[in-house]
């Protein structure tokens, strides 16, 4: 079934999520078996709980993050300890592990000191308590994080992109609204000078039409004749 959920992180969501990563940490597994098994209970894809670790949980977490990191050396030493000088041996001393409360504090019970091992019972491939598996694992850590990093700068340039674009396209209509105005002004003097022009004509035909019309005005005179009267 695919996991759809999108419902904000609850305080527990992330203390689960802060407590299995430190114990994948402690016991030698990658961030990303981490991820996964934390989705499968909180029905999220290992993706959200990855890009939730690196974005949100993991800055409040660092201290723990280091003392997790220094069990899971000192565990490969005693085991690389037991394969290569005592490949008998059957018990080493328990270390107890850091847990978390409710109150996201990290509480660190008392570790037995392992003691260091000599140069004859130093192991070939423990260098300062970093072996293969330990590059490794730490390498696929980077690459994961370079990954979640990789694909938020593409989401971001490409936002950019779409932003510079929208913005082009909004000072392309700007300016076209611009021009409309100015035509539109210009349309309406035009306008306004073609109705003056209309209405002179207007008048100056009417003013010849009554020319036209009016005749030559006449009286009679006292002996009966018609006398033309001038204008």
């Amino acid at each position: 079934m695919t996991k759809v959920r999108q419902d904000a992180w609850s305080h527990e969501d992330d203390l689960l999520l802060a407590e299995t990563v430190l114990r994948h940490i402690r016991e030698g597994s990658t961030q990303l078996d981490a991820f996964e098994e934390v989705g499968d209970r909180l029905n999220r894809t290992g993706a959200a709980c990855g890009f939730r670790w690196n974005a949100i949980v993991r800055r409040k977490y660092e201290q723990a993050i280091e003392i997790a990191k220094k069990q899971r050396k000192q565990k490969k030493r005693a085991e690389q300890r037991e394969r290569v000088v005592r490949p008998t041996a059957t018990a080493f001393p328990v270390m107890e592990t850091a847990h978390l409360t409710d109150s996201s504090e990290l509480i660190i019970e008392d570790q037995e000191a392992l003691p260091l091992p000599t140069i004859a019972e130093a192991a070939p491939a423990d260098l300062g308590g970093l072996n293969l598996t330990d590059v490794i694992r730490y390498l696929q850590t980077l690459q994961n994080g370079s990954a979640t990093n990789g694909r938020l700068e593409k989401e971001n340039t490409h936002l950019k992109e779409e932003n510079s674009r929208l913005q082009k396209k909004v000072d392309d209509l700007e300016r076209e609204v611009e021009s409309l105005t100015n035509r539109q002004q210009t349309v309406e003097d035009d306008y306004q000078a073609l109705i003056g022009i209309m209405d002179r004509a207007r008048r100056m035909v009417a003013f010849k039409d009554q020319e036209a019309t009016s005749g030559p005005t006449f009286k009679m005179d006292q002996n009966g004749n018609l006398e033309k009267i001038a204008k």
